[in-house]
């Protein structure tokens, strides 16, 4: 493992190109809380969903059709960003409310000792307690979160995003340094004002809901209110690159826009399902995206997003990191490699006795998604056990629409079952017949070919990235948890 002074090294005779050095970018990372690809539901009539700066970005750089988290779960999730590495590999940085293990190099602090200005405001790695396996300073750098905001309503963060991120600008005395700074707004995480949407003018017929989830008003009201969150997320976001472009830097700026799991509802956050993996990406650099305005068809995955900022800011990756960099797609250059995505959950909140987990894997290609239960006899939401939250079900955020398919389950017992019923040890979807992944076609002969050589395929994937769990072994259930607990 290369020490602090020779990755510094390595990124200055990375830079000197024909006895010239470049000016090395300066890096904006954006990521929401919560929210699913921009395909999660559906719209009739007026676009209900406005973001103005996400759109601006994708039609000034470009937006990436298929990528996908390593974890839909906030820590875990956060950990592969940062290492690179596949949730599975990030020891306890694989479950919720855990730590951060010194072991392997954090794409931001190499960032830091290569010379970068680097600084946060709200949420980046967590929840959890990053000191407690040795690490010395903050996962994303200075944090900059002085700055409060009275919230238009209820349920948003009183940090005010884009006036902390004006004073990491202030703060950076030498203006030819390059930065990194992460934008880790809090939204759209619940809680979220009821009705909110509805009073900004959003129609919830406008609404298509996916049909996993009941089509009532509760529901379409329920969409509404995670999109005025979204909303703002965009609306500070916007505010960000505006300073940028006032600076003169927005051209030689990377911005990447993304979230960490999918959409806190049942079958979303939590599931590797579609709507709990598959994440919007959205990225501007100026001249060094070709062609701006596509849509780029390649799997990209979150464990990327380390050798991308690392290779962009002309530092070695180190070999630790799974992950490989997309910047040749920014060029215009295709790689059929990229193919697939395999993404992993363990422990989310503590919703089974004994601190159980509920430990699944899958691979996600172009026409089919197949997820491997490997504790079929658990259930996947927690059940009846009571929770470390007080509650049943504990993995499933509270909701509108979560206390609606349980307290209705007679009514919508087909939603249930979906969003909280036990599961086969193999499921598999056809996602040109059935996009919403509601069928089961496991079982169906038709399948077995294709069920078969996926499953070797991500066995295969598992044993080269060195997963405990496909060898039947279980370090997770014995990390502690370090979060909250109701008595």
């Amino acid at each position: 493992m290369l020490s602090r002074r020779e990755f510094a090294l390595s990124a200055t005779a990375a830079l000197s190109l024909s006895g010239q050095t470049p000016k090395r970018p300066n890096i904006l990372f954006a990521t929401a809380d919560d929210r699913s690809w921009n395909g999660a539901f559906r719209y009739r009539g007026a676009n209900t969903l406005q973001i103005p700066a996400i759109n601006r970005i994708e039609r000034e750089g470009l937006a990436f059709e298929r990528s996908f988290c390593a974890a839909p779960s906030c820590t875990a999730s956060r950990s592969s960003i940062l290492t690179g590495r596949q949730m599975w590999q990030t020891r306890e940085g694989g479950v919720l409310w855990s730590t951060l293990s010194p072991d392997y190099p954090v794409f931001t602090h190499l960032l830091e000792d290569a010379g970068y200005f680097t600084g946060s405001t709200a949420k980046t790695w967590g929840p959890g307690t990053w000191e407690a396996l040795g690490h010395k300073r903050p996962p994303a750098g200075r944090e900059f979160n002085a700055k409060k905001i009275t919230p238009p309503r209820s349920g948003l963060d009183p940090r005010d995003y884009a006036a902390n991120f004006d004073d990491f600008l202030a703060a950076r005395t030498d203006k030819e340094q390059p930065f990194f700074f992460w934008y880790g707004g809090t939204e759209p995480h619940r809680v979220y004002e009821n009705g909110i949407g509805r009073r900004l003018g959003k129609d919830p017929a406008n609404v298509d809901v996916p049909p996993f989830w009941p089509d009532t008003d509760v529901v379409r009201n329920d969409i509404l209110d995670y999109c005025a969150e979204v909303e703002y997320f965009d609306a500070h976001l916007g505010r960000m690159i505006a300073a940028i472009e006032r600076a003169g830097e927005l051209e030689n700026t990377l911005i990447v826009v993304t979230s960490d799991n999918g959409m806190p509802f049942p079958r979303g956050k939590v599931n590797l399902y579609d709507t709990g993996i598959h994440m919007p990406l959205s990225v501007r650099w100026g001249k060094n995206v070709s062609k701006p305005g596509r849509t780029v068809p390649e799997f990209v995955q979150h464990i990327d997003l380390a050798p991308t900022f690392l290779e962009a800011a002309g530092i070695a990756v180190p070999s630790s990191m799974t992950g490989k960099s997309w910047l040749p797609l920014l060029r215009g250059e295709s790689d059929s490699s990229r193919d697939a995505a395999f993404a992993g959950v363990e422990r989310h909140t503590v919703a089974r006795p004994n601190n159980e987990t509920y430990p699944t894997r899958c691979i996600r290609t172009k026409d089919f998604l197949y997820i491997r239960n490997f504790r079929p006899d658990r259930w996947p939401m927690g059940g009846e056990h009571i929770s470390n939250l007080g509650n049943t079900n504990g993995d499933v955020d509270d909701s509108p629409t979560r206390n609606l398919i349980l307290n209705e389950r007679s009514k919508y017992g087909n939603a249930y079952e979906l969003c909280f019923g036990k599961r086969r040890v193999d499921e598999l979807y056809d996602l040109k017949n059935d996009p919403w992944q509601m069928r089961n076609v496991s079982t169906d002969l038709k399948y077995a070919p294709v069920k078969d050589e996926l499953w070797k395929r991500l066995q295969g994937y598992l044993r080269e990235t060195g997963d405990p769990r496909v060898d039947g072994k279980d370090p997770w259930q014995s990390y502690p948890y370090r979060g909250p607990r109701k008595s």
